[in-house]
């Protein structure tokens, strides 16, 4: 059986499971999210892996990668990533990666960009799915209203992001970047 390597990491905003298969990162998950159960299964039989604790390179430069974003000296990142899920997921995904740092979407708006309107549900799904947080933003997604809308690492760790992008964005153009969800 194929082997996922897995270290649990705590970070400054909550604790994370990290998962490494064929020298890509397929893992970057809140360990207490409501959905763990399914999405480590998802990721398990899209592997046919099993999770295995172990020493990883990729994992500790994705430790270093973050803990450097999380202090503000960090904006974008420079994995390798392997996305596991459907096709359509990984469109929706791929959508997320495009959302500049320090600027927020909808899901309405990824539906769009994606060319169907109608799908804001399935795109909501797809990201709510998403087990690279961070790195794939999904933080970045807020309601057409401008709240704060579900995150895997729960509301507090999303402001909390948001925040940390806003200021660093707010030091280089404070007028260009409006948010709505304070």
């Amino acid at each position: 059986m194929n082997q996922i390597n897995i270290r649990y990491y705590k970070t400054k905003v909550g604790e994370v499971i990290l998962g490494s298969f064929d020298n890509k990162l397929c893992m970057l998950d809140w360990r207490y999210r409501r959905m763990r159960e399914a999405v480590d299964r998802r990721i398990k039989k899209g592997l046919a892996a099993e999770f295995v604790e172990s020493e990883d390179d990729l994992i500790d430069q994705t430790i270093e990668q973050l803990d450097e974003y999380l202090r503000g000296d960090r904006s974008q990142f420079d994995i390798p990533l392997l996305m596991v899920g459907t096709e359509f997921q990984k469109s929706v995904w791929g959508a997320l990666l495009d959302i500049p740092y320090g600027l927020t979407s909808t899901y309405l708006q990824l539906a769009i960009n994606l060319n169907n309107k109608k799908a804001v549900r399935a795109v909501a799904s797809a990201n709510g799915a998403n087990a690279i947080s961070v790195i794939i933003p999904c933080h970045r997604i807020i309601g057409s209203n401008g709240d704060l809308v579900g995150y895997a690492g729960g509301l507090p760790v999303k402001k909390q992001l948001l925040e940390l992008e806003r200021k660093d964005m707010a030091s280089t153009n404070s007028e260009q970047y409006q948010f709505n969800w304070e």
